[in-house]
């Protein structure tokens, strides 16, 4: 055998053995599908920062990221392509709580497990998802409403007629259900409290500030308006600056919001925005350690919380904020 032809044989040899190298390394990666609500908001865009920066090739996975644009037929054919790809695990922050059975059946019919995150689903068979990881939207609600009895009883205001109007969430999202049905537990507590309107903002501070020109050409007397995350408060704000009003600690109407952004820490520090109830976005780390013990066989639990708190204009604003990491 001549030089030339060992030569051939032995870079062949490598070659092969370099790309059954490289075959190995991508095999041994977890594949992880992610459905992504979309982008419409400063915590979403945390939220998917914290899944891309989580689920990683140095961590050893594959991130396939779609973004739905906030509509449920693509959440669903992005679902469809994933277990077309034979993933390892599918991941859905589900744009609404119903019409999932269908596609989830699919998933549990090519053994792929399903993981929730931020938002729940409305099913009749609970096995079709693996566990869901997020925040308490009732709670968030209810210490809202608290805050806001507490507020006001402490500015000598707890027995005077209070008018709240509220800009919901998207319609049917796990965190306008939960915020709606919190903040609506403590108005229910206040006979002196009047819930005057209630539009959705569709998470977005474009609609928020549309939904908040329409409550003020509606209602001259409007005392608090709870708005279900700190976009739509930010739109809000606008709205009645533009109107001649003012709002914050020492305005004319108490803005109070959802989620704790950074900006809403500036909102506050700027007086506009009284308090924001946090919503955890970070839930990257969770679900992946959430792979992990599903990868070991170990049980996990279905219903996993984030931990929340809250923020007012009475704390060291500035303190916190240098902290935040969304």
């Amino acid at each position: 055998m001549n030089k030339k032809v060992v030569s051939i044989l032995v870079t062949s040899a490598m070659a092969a053995s370099m790309f059954s190298f490289a075959a190995s390394a991508e095999d041994e990666l977890i594949t992880v599908g992610y459905a992504q609500v979309g982008a419409e908001s400063d915590w979403r865009t945390a939220n998917t920062e914290s899944f891309k920066s989580t689920f990683t090739e140095e961590n050893g996975y594959q991130l396939i990221f779609d973004d739905a644009q906030q509509k449920q037929e693509n959440q669903i054919k992005a679902i469809r392509s994933f277990i077309q790809q034979e993933v390892d695990y599918i991941v859905i922050a589900p744009v609404v709580e119903t019409g999932w059975e269908t596609v989830l059946q699919e998933a549990a019919d090519a053994g792929i497990p399903v993981i929730l995150s931020d938002r729940q689903m409305d099913l009749a068979d609970d096995s079709l998802y693996t566990c869901w990881v997020g925040g308490n939207f009732v709670k968030e609600g209810e210490t809202c409403g608290q805050w806001l009895a507490d507020y006001l009883e402490a500015q000598g205001r707890g027995e005077e007629e209070i008018n709240i109007v509220t800009i919901q969430g998207t319609i049917g999202a796990s965190a306008q259900i939960g915020r709606t049905e919190g903040v609506g537990n403590i108005v229910a507590q206040h006979e002196n409290w009047k819930m005057l309107d209630m539009q959705s903002g569709e998470f977005t501070q474009a609609k928020g500030q549309e939904v908040m020109e329409s409550f003020l050409k509606s209602y001259d007397d409007i005392d608090v308006v709870i708005c279900e995350n700190d976009n739509e408060a930010f739109g809000a704000i606008d709205a009645i600056k533009a109107a001649g009003k003012t709002c914050g600690p020492d305005g004319d109407i108490i803005v109070v919001s959802f989620d704790s952004v950074k900006a809403a820490f500036d909102s506050m520090i700027a007086g506009d925005l009284n308090a924001t109830f946090e919503c955890n976005p970070l839930h990257g780390p969770r679900v992946a350690e959430i792979i992990q013990k599903l990868e070991a066989g170990e049980d996990v639990e279905k219903i996993q919380y984030v931990d929340e708190a809250y923020f007012d204009t009475s704390m060291d604003l500035e303190s916190i904020l240098a902290e935040r990491l969304y």
